[in-house]
């Protein structure tokens, strides 16, 4: 079986840990949990003919008086910047994490989430700034925590970009 470290990076309440508990427990609760260091969950799955082992690093939230411990990257496959789509703040927070992530453990593969979906009326992000993201080669998948759209689909692609990049490398 293959182990695959992936990191969840972004602002605080963006929905990374409602992420991670809809992909592998397949709830969603209302409530805010907010993460202090980092909390880790674990979910097997199939890529093609390959059993991954994916090893969930739920980082806590970037804010002005708490920054992403680049230490807590070191070891990563691959990483979801979570962006918040009703907060335009949090696409700006993305690039740096992105950056740290990029200086810390190289080129590997991400993927960013526009999450909340279900609020898309609210959205500050618009569809120019998700196309702007993908001129710069990024994949950008939108997703809600609270229907599951687009969960699924963000992990597997991930999980395959790991694996593309086994190949390669």
């Amino acid at each position: 079986m293959i182990k695959k470290k992936i990191c969840m990076l972004g602002c605080f309440a963006v929905g990374k840990t409602s992420l991670v508990r809809r992909f592998v427990h397949s709830i969603f609760s209302e409530k805010y949990h907010t993460t202090i260091g980092v909390k880790i969950d674990q979910k097997t799955v199939f890529s093609g003919t390959e059993e991954v082992n994916l090893i969930l690093w739920d980082i806590h939230g970037e804010d002005e008086f708490q920054k992403v411990r680049a230490s807590y990257l070191l070891g990563s496959s691959g990483y979801l910047l979570v962006v918040d789509g009703t907060r335009q703040n949090t696409l700006e927070a993305a690039f740096s994490l992105q950056k740290l992530a990029k200086n810390t453990v190289g080129d590997i593969p991400f993927i960013v989430l526009v999450n909340k979906a279900d609020l898309s009326p609210l959205w500050e992000i618009d569809d120019s700034m998700i196309k702007n993201l993908e001129d710069r080669g990024w994949t950008v998948i939108k997703t809600s925590a609270q229907s599951g759209a687009g969960v699924e689909d963000a992990f597997d692609r991930l999980t395959q970009k790991m694996l593309a990049s086994i190949k390669e490398g």
